[in-house]
């Protein structure tokens, strides 16, 4: 099933670069494990969307929390909802 997550950061612009390599490496590993569909920031920076595969709502916030930016305090709220895709361009991608 697929989780669709609207993250806002923090306003911290500084905590936010410092972190975002480690942030980076934890979501290629959930890529490469089947686990992201798709995620990225906002133009403002001042979050992002991620569409997880999971099999449930407890495991995508698990995720979230396990995320370097959660831990890091960059995350400063979520909201998780399931989602399906009905149309895709994969040339936008």
């Amino acid at each position: 099933m697929l989780f669709a997550a609207l993250i806002d950061y923090t306003t911290d612009t500084s905590k936010i670069a410092e972190t975002r390599p480690k942030h980076r490496e934890y979501l290629k590993g959930l890529l490469d494990s089947g686990h992201i569909a798709v995620s990225g920031p906002f133009l403002d920076d001042r979050g992002g969307l991620l569409v997880y595969a999971a099999e449930t709502l407890e495991e995508t916030e698990s995720m979230i929390r396990n995320d370097p930016f959660a831990q890091a305090g960059v995350f400063v709220s979520w909201t998780i909802r399931p989602w399906k895709v009905v149309m895709s361009n994969p040339e936008l991608f």
